[in-house]
């Protein structure tokens, strides 16, 4: 199972107790789930097209535990999804008014009914806004493995339910950008930080604990690479390095012999020649030496300094 139906599977096993989270997830659903059947003269249903048997279940104890509403259900093959089957609740012209009512996305006026997008209910208060959230992902949502990334997002069909999503995440002091993909608003998010107080907003608090175990070793991997890759840098340095002292003190030989060199350097100037893989630290540690690092470094640049005066003498003497 991948973690987005891991997260979505421990969200579909609460069981909210507030009659007005109960509303507020419900009007989440049913914002992301459902569409509206208008069968004239004033008439209409509400229908909710859901592909997991567990959501399809879940928006049923919904309606029956909060509005006692029993919608007919039926299954159906989807063609925008590749024929395959899904299931299709749809809730009677006589409640379907009473749903859209008590979900506070219709309004009744003397000039009309009012559909809203976002109703009131659902921000005002701190848990009807998690509840809210709950219900958008379970009906719209998806998240990426913590292993490969943090990615959460939101899929909305229109851009007045993208910006009621998006107001809700803005009151729950959660920054999110947007993007459009086939005619949809996406809302995501891409910060790891923002992601676990999505999943602690949700009540996804086991999810919430194995992704911060992936994070924690997500981390380590990326520490242990980022060491790694500074040992094979710093390794390439000194063999470049020393491969550059090496050539020099070759082409100074060649030139001068060693005879102007002082015994002490003579022993250096032919221990890097044998060892140019070596480091200061492994020259010094050999008996002809027997130096610590800083010593070798010191006489090293004595000895690069003596073959950097032959070399501009070399060049002044060219014609």
């Amino acid at each position: 199972m991948s973690f987005a139906g891991q997260v979505k599977r421990e969200l579909m096993h609460l069981q909210p107790e507030k009659s007005c989270c109960q509303l507020s997830e419900l009007s989440a659903l049913t914002q992301c789930r459902a569409s509206l059947v208008l069968r004239g003269g004033g008439r209409m249903s509400v229908v909710y097209q859901v592909e997991n048997v567990a959501l399809a279940k879940r928006i049923f104890l919904l309606l029956k535990l909060r509005l006692n509403i029993v919608p007919a259900i039926e299954y159906a093959h989807s063609p925008r999804l590749g024929g395959r089957r899904i299931c299709v609740l749809t809730v009677p012209e006589s409640e379907s008014r009473k749903l859209l009512v008590n979900v506070r996305m219709l309004r009744q006026s003397e000039s009309g009914d009012v559909l809203r997008t976002l109703p009131r209910s659902a921000i005002s208060k701190r848990c009807c806004r998690n509840a809210y959230l709950r219900g958008a992902f379970l009906g719209a949502g998806s998240l990426l493995s913590p292993e490969k990334g943090y990615h959460m997002e939101f899929v909305a069909s229109s851009k007045e339910r993208a910006d009621a999503l998006k107001y809700i995440l803005d009151k729950s002091g959660v920054t999110v950008s947007e993007t459009q993909r086939r005619g949809s608003t996406v809302l995501y998010f891409k910060k790891g930080d923002d992601l676990v107080s999505l999943l602690a907003m949700m009540g996804a608090g086991q999810s919430l604990m194995d992704m911060e175990n992936a994070r924690i070793r997500r981390e380590s991997r990326n520490q242990a690479n980022r060491a790694a890759n500074c040992d094979q840098a710093n390794t390439m340095k000194q063999i470049t390095a020393a491969q550059n002292q090496a050539d020099r003190i070759r082409a100074y030989l060649k030139r001068n012999g060693d005879n102007p060199l002082g015994e002490d350097l003579r022993v250096l100037a032919r221990l890097r020649l044998e060892h140019v893989e070596a480091s200061l630290e492994q020259l010094g540690e050999m008996p002809e030496l027997n130096l610590t690092k800083s010593g070798v470094n010191y006489r090293m640049r004595k000895l690069m300094k003596i073959i950097e005066a032959d070399e501009k003498q070399m060049m002044e003497e060219s014609p």
